[in-house]
């Protein structure tokens, strides 16, 4: 699973991508905990999630092969 990070979350990780090695599919919410676990730092952060350029709910179901992007709120004025 290819997972793509964004801004804030950009910085603090120190990448813009990563291969995750997911053997199965699993809920938004799972991806999110498995997530935390790898990544502590960002548990704070606030982001929406897409996958394969759409965005998702917590009980949407993410695939082995999907890109999964992470997207901070946009601010500006």
């Amino acid at each position: 699973m290819r997972v793509l990070y964004f801004a804030e979350l950009k910085e603090i990780l120190n990448q813009s991508s990563e291969e995750i090695d997911i053997k199965k599919e699993m809920t938004v919410q799972e991806f999110e905990a498995h997530l935390f676990n790898q990544h502590p730092e960002i548990d704070d952060k606030k982001f929406q999630i897409a996958v394969n350029e759409e965005f998702v709910r917590k009980d949407d179901i993410i695939q082995p092969q999907d890109t999964v992007a992470l997207i901070p709120p946009v601010s500006g004025g």
